[in-house]
């Protein structure tokens, strides 16, 4: 594994195939359930929908990041996510950049348009998390 950042048009690709795989995740971890309980009467609020996404996509990338620091669009690319120090997530790390990910993409990108500002070149919720985006040898 060496400490070479990956271009920003590699992770934005990476980020677009990431983009299939949440699909294809909420499709059968939020969508069949869905359907399923709504055949028994079972209807969730639209909070509970919300906190079910937020939950069943939590579980995906945490996962897969504390787990050889890949999710499969980052193996494709050949990409991994470590620490600052080069070390594997943490637990809480990863629950955070998670967490700071939502906002710093769905606010206009603003958390993509940082890492073109950054003296490192990395996002903005890798800098709040101490995380790094690194190729993978």
């Amino acid at each position: 594994m060496t400490t070479e950042l990956p271009g920003l048009r590699r992770r934005l690709v990476c980020m677009l195939y990431e983009g299939l795989v949440v699909f294809s995740i909420l499709l059968i971890g939020f969508l069949l359930p869905q359907v399923m309980l709504s055949g028994f009467g079972w209807v969730i609020g639209a909070k509970g929908l919300w906190i079910h996404v937020l939950f069943l996509l939590m579980a995906y990338f945490v996962w897969c990041w504390l787990n050889g620091g890949q999710t499969l669009p980052m193996k494709t690319w050949k990409m991994r996510l470590i620490d600052e120090s080069g070390q594997p997530l943490r637990p809480l790390q990863a629950i955070l950049r998670y967490l700071a990910a939502w906002p710093s993409i769905l606010f206009l990108g603003i958390g993509i348009v940082w890492a073109l500002l950054d003296k490192d070149k990395q996002f903005l919720h890798d800098r709040i998390a101490g995380t790094r985006i690194v190729s993978a040898s």
